[in-house]
């Protein structure tokens, strides 16, 4: 258990960060959280703390070394204070009030009490039959599926379930990792509907007293390239005959658009289809591309390929060399911060088309830019079937070429060479 002197304090800066968030329970909080939340440090901080770090000290991972003073001002910072020194000032209580006193004076007759009282009470719900209202729950007679209403997006996705003898008042389906996303269920509920803005591959939960008791995969695809503008909450769609014109562009009007934009935007292009089985641990990616707009919030020219698989993801980050301090790696299971890390390799300038060549064998990654090997790491959880590839740029970017071969048998899954029109 960790017990440094600061711990309790620590964790009431917690306490407040969780609920500023509104994400729910931080018992249910799994990686990509912790790599959402170090996201939205950075936003609101203009200071890294990678997902480790965060994991740390929300006790996911074992250290018992107190976080260092620049960890907690930053987490001081996010939670509304000035710094470390600031929420110390405002929280901590020099003396213990007349209650605490009292309190702590009677400790061991509170206890013996409280120890009597829940004996009887165990006692007589035992004999009246209302005692642990979680013995009527058999897991093998609920029921949890789902089905998306069309092919398109945004998709609204009916869920089916059946509780059978389930009083819980605290119900809930997580629509997919971020745990913002919920639907609460009263108990005589059977079904329920979520919307999905994103094309993807999802696993849905039941969650039932903040504990999962069934949970299955969702995928929606995306049908053919698809471009959204990622204003939050709601993204704003350009179908794919409008982001198809010698490259795979957003059309001059949103460029312009996001030209007027005071703060970043991301623009995206997504594929999500059934790819039949494809590993996504043995494929490789070539594709040309290019920043479009790299003004203002854009200078970094920052831009990430997303590969999607049903297990994971692996997520390529790049920029300008003076920018790579800012960028993440995520290669499923592994995750690097620019800020801990030498991720100078995806340094480069996109002002003009570049290769980027993307290798990915029995876990192991190569990455080529412009004909020459950069970068080689492995992950060690498989990213599972391969179902889609997302590109994202911060402000705007064109493809100008893509393709993804199959290396167990040299086969080409897709071939897309976005200068021929359709």
């Amino acid at each position: 258990m960790n017990t440094y002197p600061e711990h309790k304090l620590v964790q009431q800066c917690l306490l407040e960060i969780e609920k500023k968030l509104g994400w729910g329970s931080s018992d249910l909080w799994h990686n990509d959280v912790f790599i959402e939340l170090s996201e939205h440090i950075q936003q609101h901080t203009q200071i890294l703390l990678s997902a480790t770090t965060l994991k740390r000290i929300w006790g996911r991972v074992t250290y018992n070394n107190s976080p260092s003073i620049s960890t907690l001002n930053t987490l001081s910072k996010f939670a509304g204070y000035e710094n470390w020194r600031d929420f110390k000032n405002k929280n901590d209580r020099k003396k213990a009030s007349w209650l605490e006193k009292n309190v702590l004076q009677h400790i061991g007759i509170i206890f013996i009490t409280a120890a009597i009282m829940a004996i009887a009470f165990i006692s007589f719900y035992s004999m009246t039959g209302f005692y642990n209202k979680t013995e009527t729950i058999d897991i093998s007679q609920v029921t949890f599926s789902s089905r998306p209403i069309t092919k398109g997006l945004p998709n609204s996705v009916i869920f089916d379930f059946d509780l059978p003898r389930l009083q819980s008042d605290n119900i809930y389906i997580q629509q997919y990792w971020d745990v913002t996303k919920t639907i609460k269920i009263k108990p005589q509920q059977r079904q329920a509907t979520g919307i999905y803005y994103f094309p993807g591959y999802f696993n849905a939960k039941l969650l039932v007293d903040g504990e999962v008791i069934k949970e299955h995969d969702l995928f929606i695809g995306s049908n053919d390239w698809i471009g959204t503008v990622d204003y939050e909450p709601v993204p704003k769609y350009i179908q794919s005959d409008d982001i198809r014109s010698h490259t795979l562009s957003m059309p001059l009007s949103i460029v312009e658009e996001i030209a007027t934009q005071q703060s970043p935007v991301v623009s995206s292009f997504h594929l999500v289809n059934d790819f039949k089985n494809v590993s996504g641990d043995y494929i490789s990616i070539k594709t040309v591309i290019r920043n479009a707009y790299r003004e203002k919030w854009a200078v970094c020219q920052k831009l990430k390929i997303v590969i999607l698989g049903t297990n994971g993801v692996i997520v390529i980050p790049f920029s300008i060399p003076g920018c790579v301090s800012d960028i993440n790696l995520i290669l499923n299971d592994v995750y690097y911060s620019g800020k801990e890390h030498d991720l100078s390799d995806f340094g480069i300038d996109f002002s003009d088309f570049r290769d980027i060549d993307i290798q990915i064998k029995e876990k192991k990654v190569t990455i080529f830019i412009d004909q020459q090997a950069v970068y080689t790491n492995s992950y060690n959880n498989s990213i599972g079937n391969l179902i889609g590839i997302r590109y994202r740029f911060l402000g705007a970017g064109k493809v100008k070429f893509l393709s993804i071969t199959d290396l167990s048998n040299s086969k080409s899954i897709l071939l897309e060479d976005f200068s021929i029109s359709k």
